[in-house]
């Protein structure tokens, strides 16, 4: 049997071990036991570390001290359980021995939630533990300055509480057109592993967006039927159309019938948004819709065009390459990615041209006028006011009388 040098030991004894949690019972001091794992872990010396690029499991177990017996078992891991062929790099484990210096677990860290436990105490044992998630209801309140994502930062929020606001109100307010001063409320639960490590917001219960004197609420409604986000009457925050088909740096040139041409500098119209964006950016459907044309279109390269309905009609031109699956006659969701940001064609440098047309007619994208989704039918109405009156007041909105 392999054991850990004496100097090892005890510097384990100094930095790995952890005291015991304490509580009173009617006076008297009990010691909780804190398992990780399914692991009592007060029980163990804990090592912990991070697999290096090249190593293999054998090897790290051999390092770290495990018996020529639980070596042998390796290879009869079932491997839909745990392929041990397939460790990562950069990827953490835990070490756990008895005071005797005998290596008893070693657990294999693939996220934060899940841990490959290897119980070598007997004849190998495998088990797939999940850690227990705890959520927190949260209230955070910020103004941007710059932008959302720093606000989040200033205001001590999870950042990602950004990507989730921009998703509820991306119908409805131009997050590429903030304005200092404007001000985001939220309610919401917010997750984690361990009471401490964040894995990111669960749900927002209700939100509201306030520039001036314009506000605009959010209410999370949900049953067997609808789920979505509604404004305080009802109204689907939800748009037939997206704001916009990509997430963009800026907007390098708008819609306009006089324009000097980049490449053939001639005045013409220039009946599109481009959206100026780093190679490769995803690009997505604005709405649901057929593909009507995809390939390459002369002075816009690799194109798509998609007709949403009898009215409507999008194209997304300049792509350095199209989304998967993305062919004519396909049908599209919105938010499907339809291509990526490119620069074929007539282009100066990465960018999209966005297009839209009103029953064949080139309209401004930044104008479009999107019609809401259906509403909170008439029969779920009482639920959802009681909803939003429960709501309403954690983000200090005002119901109209």
């Amino acid at each position: 049997m392999k054991r850990l040098p004496y100097i090892f030991l005890c510097l384990l004894l100094l930095s790995c071990s952890k005291p015991e949690s304490r509580h009173e019972d009617n006076g008297n001091v009990v010691n909780e036991i804190r398992y990780e794992y399914g692991i009592p872990v007060d029980s163990f010396l804990i090592v912990k570390g991070t697999i290096r690029s090249g190593e293999t499991l054998s090897g790290i177990l051999t390092r770290l001290g495990a018996t020529s017996f639980a070596l042998r078992q390796l290879p009869s891991i079932d491997p839909d359980l745990f392929d041990i062929r397939k460790i990562r790099a950069g990827k953490d484990y835990m070490a756990f021995y008895r005071p005797d210096s005998v290596l008893n677990y070693f657990v294999y860290q693939p996220d934060v939630l899940t841990g490959i436990v290897l119980d070598m105490r007997d004849t190998l044992h495998v088990e797939k533990k999940i850690k227990e998630i705890t959520r927190v209801r949260k209230y955070t309140e910020c103004r941007i300055e710059s932008s959302l994502w720093n606000a989040m930062v200033d205001s001590k929020a999870n950042p990602q509480l950004a990507l989730e606001l921009s998703e509820i109100y991306a119908w409805t307010i131009d997050f590429f057109g903030l304005q200092k001063g404007d001000c985001f409320r939220a309610y919401y639960d917010e997750s984690y592993v361990d009471d401490t490590v964040s894995i990111g917001v669960s749900r927002i219960y209700a939100a509201l967006f306030t520039r001036g004197n314009h506000t605009q609420e959010a209410f999370f409604f949900e049953n067997e039927d609808i789920h979505g986000y509604f404004d305080c009457k009802g109204a689907s925050l939800q748009k037939a159309f997206l704001k916009a088909p990509l997430n963009y740096k800026r907007i390098s040139s708008t819609f306009t019938y006089h324009r000097k041409h980049p490449i053939y500098k001639t005045v013409r119209p220039h009946t599109g948004v481009d959206y100026a964006a780093p190679m490769g950016t995803p690009v997505v459907s604005i709405g649901d819709g057929v593909v009507i044309f995809k390939g390459y279109q002369g002075g816009g390269g690799n194109t798509v065009k998609i007709r949403h309905n009898s009215t409507y009609t999008t194209a997304y031109l300049h792509l350095s390459k199209y989304g998967k699956g993305i062919a004519n006659g396909v049908h599209v969701k919105q938010g499907q990615i339809i291509g990526y940001v490119g620069s074929t064609g007539a282009s100066t440098g990465p960018h999209l041209d966005f297009r839209v047309w009103k029953n064949n007619t080139p309209v401004n994208p930044l104008t479009l006028e999107s019609p809401p989704v259906a509403p909170v039918p008439e029969r779920y109405m009482t639920d959802f006011m009681g909803t939003v009156r429960e709501l309403a007041p954690l983000i200090g909105f005002n119901l109209p009388e």
